[in-house]
C-alpha cells in the first residue's frame, strides 16, 4: 500500500488513539485540547501536501485525488480554526470534555473517509462513523435552568439520522441489484443506461437520502432547527459547517452517476431546491434565537447548493463545491461570535447582540462579514457563490429556478441584516460586559474574515481547482 496517500487519515487515527487513551486516564482538558489541535494541524498539513497525489487504496475502494484532497484541506482548516476559538468548550459538562474531544475527532475521521470512498459499502460505513459521533456530541451539552433542549435535539437527530440511513441502505441494495457491483466505477456505466427508468431513479434517489440528511435538504430537514438550538455552540458550529461540505462533495459524485440527458433526477432536485429555499427563508424570518435562525437558513442554503447539481454538468458540480467551501467559513465566522458572546455557553437571541459594536468592535465586524456573506452581498464568498450557481443553472435552461432563487436571496437579506442592525444598534438597556476575546479567538476571526473575503474577490483559483477536481473524480 502507498502509505503516503493515507497520511491525513493516519494523522487523525493517531489523534483518535491518543484521545481515547486520555479518556481512560485523568488527562487535563488543556492536555487533551493540545493533543487534538496537534492532530488537526498534522491532518491539515498532510492533506495540503497530498493535494497533487493520486491513487487507489484498499482494493480500489478508497480513492485519493484532487477532488477528495481539496475537501479534506477545507475541512482541516475549518476544524483547526474552530478549535482555536472554541477551545474552552464552555457549553459541555465538565466530566465528559475528554470524551467530547474524542468524538469530535472521530466524526472528522468519518467525514474524511466519506469523501474518498468510491465503494458504496465503505461509503456507508464512513457516513455512519461521522453521524454516530455527532449523535453522541449533542446530548453532552450542560443542562441549564432545567432546560432539556439538548436531550430532545439528540433524540430527533438520532431518529431522523437512522431513518435516512435505512433508506440509503435500501437504495444501495437496489443499486447492487441493478448493476451487480458496489464499486462506483462499475455502477457508473450500467446506471447511465437505466437512470432514465423509474427503478434507476428511485435507486439513486434513495441512495442520495444520506447526503440530503447531512445537507438538511427539504424534507430531510426536520432535525436541523432543534439540533442547532439544542446542541452546544461548539457542537452546532461543527455540525453546521464540516458535514455540509463533505455532503456536497459526495452528492456531486453521486449525481455524476446519472446520465447527462436524464430528466427525472434534475426535476426532483429542482423541486427539492425550491422547497428548501422557500421553507428555510420564510421560516427564518420569524426566528429570534440566532442559532435556530441559522438552522433554517442552512435549509435554504442547501437549496442554493442544489442549483449546481440540477445541471448534471461538471461546471455546476464545481460551483456547488465552491459554494460549500465558502459556506463552511461563513458559518464558522458566525459561530465564533456566538461562542464568544454567549455567557457560559448559553444560546444567543438577536436582542443579545444589541450594542455589540460598542462592546467589541472586532466581533461586530466579524459578525457583519458573516451575515453579509450569507446574504450574498459583495464582495464576499456568498455573493460569488450564488452568482456562479445562478449562472450555471441559467446556462442549463433553468430560468424559472434562477428567478425563484433570486427572490429567495432577497428574502434572506432581510433576516441577515436584522442581525447586523442589532449589532450596531445603541441599546442603553443592554448592560452586558464586553466579551472576553482570547488571542486564539482574534486569530481565528481574522483568518475566517480573510478567507471569506479572498474567496469572494479571487474565486478563480478555488473554482478552477474544483472544476479540475470534478473532472478527476471519475
Amino acid at each position: 500500500m502507498n502509505i503516503h496517500l493515507f497520511l491525513p487519515e493516519l494523522a487523525l487515527l493517531a489523534g483518535c488513539l491518543v484521545a481515547f487513551c486520555m479518556t481512560i486516564g485523568k488527562a487535563g482538558k488543556n492536555a487533551m485540547r493540545v493533543s487534538i489541535l496537534c492532530a488537526a494541524l498534522a491532518y491539515t498539513l498532510a492533506a495540503i501536501w497530498a493535494l497533487p497525489l493520486k491513487g487507489n487504496l484498499f482494493y480500489d475502494a478508497y480513492r485519493v485525488d484532487l477532488f477528495s484532497q481539496m475537501v479534506k484541506c477545507a475541512m482541516g482548516v475549518g476544524f483547526c480554526l474552530m478549535l482555536f476559538f472554541g477551545g474552552e468548550i464552555k457549553g459541555i459538562e465538565g466530566d465528559v470534555k475528554a470524551e467530547y474531544y474524542f468524538f469530535l475527532l472521530t466524526s472528522l475521521l468519518g467525514l474524511t473517509l466519506l469523501v474518498s470512498s468510491v465503494e458504496l459499502v465503505t461509503l456507508f460505513i464512513a457516513l455512519e462513523l461521522s453521524s454516530y459521533s455527532l449523535y453522541l456530541l449533542v446530548p453532552m451539552r450542560s443542562a441549564r435552568d432545567g432546560q432539556t433542549w439538548h436531550v430532545e435535539a439528540a433524540v430527533k437527530y438520532l431518529f431522523f439520522g437512522v431513518a435516512s440511513s435505512g433508506i440509503m441502505l435500501f437504495g444501495l441494495s437496489w443499486i447492487f441489484g441493478l448493476t451487480g457491483t458496489t464499486y462506483m466505477s462499475g455502477v457508473l456505466p450500467v446506471l447511465h443506461t437505466v437512470s432514465s427508468q423509474p427503478v434507476g431513479v428511485m435507486a439513486l434517489v434513495m441512495l442520495l437520502c444520506g447526503m440530503f440528511f447531512k445537507l438538511a435538504v427539504f424534507p430531510f430537514h426536520f432535525w436541523t432547527p432543534d439540533v442547532y438550538q439544542g446542541a452546544s455552540n461548539e457542537t452546532t458550529a461543527f455540525i453546521s459547517a464540516l458535514p455540509k461540505v463533505a455532503a456536497v462533495a459526495v452528492l456531486a459524485r453521486f449525481c455524476a452517476l446519472a446520465a447527462p440527458d436524464s430528466i427525472a433526477l434534475p426535476s426532483l432536485l429542482t423541486v427539492l431546491s425550491v422547497c428548501s429555499m422557500f421553507y428555510g427563508n420564510l421560516t427564518a424570518l420569524v426566528q429570534k434565537d440566532v442559532k435556530r435562525m441559522l438552522g433554517f437558513s442552512g435549509i435554504a442554503h442547501a437549496g442554493y447548493i442544489l442549483l449546481g447539481m440540477v445541471t448534471l454538468k461538471t461546471w455546476g458540480f464545481a460551483t456547488s463545491l465552491y459554494y460549500g467551501i465558502g459556506y463552511l467559513f461563513m458559518m464558522l465566522a458566525a459561530f465564533l461570535v456566538l461562542y464568544t458572546v454567549a455567557p457560559n455557553g448559553a444560546n444567543v437571541n438577536v436582542k443579545n447582540l444589541n450594542g455589540l459594536s460598542r462592546r467589541s468592535p472586532l466581533l461586530a465586524f466579524i459578525m457583519t462579514v458573516s451575515m453579509f456573506a450569507l446574504a450574498g452581498i459583495p464582495p464576499f464568498a456568498g455573493f460569488m457563490g450564488k452568482f456562479m450557481l445562478l449562472t450555471s443553472a441559467y446556462k442549463s435552461g433553468y430560468v424559472l429556478l434562477v428567478v425563484i432563487a433570486a427572490i429567495n436571496t432577497a428574502i434572506g437579506i432581510y433576516y441577515y441584516l436584522q442581525v447586523v442592525r442589532a449589532v450596531y444598534a445603541e441599546d442603553e438597556a443592554n448592560t452586558a460586559d464586553a466579551p472576553v476575546t482570547t488571542a486564539g479567538t482574534r486569530v481565528a476571526g481574522v483568518c475566517l474574515v480573510a478567507i471569506t473575503l479572498a474567496l469572494g474577490i479571487m474565486p478563480e483559483t478555488v473554482v478552477d481547482m474544483a472544476f479540475r477536481a470534478m473532472q478527476a473524480a471519475w
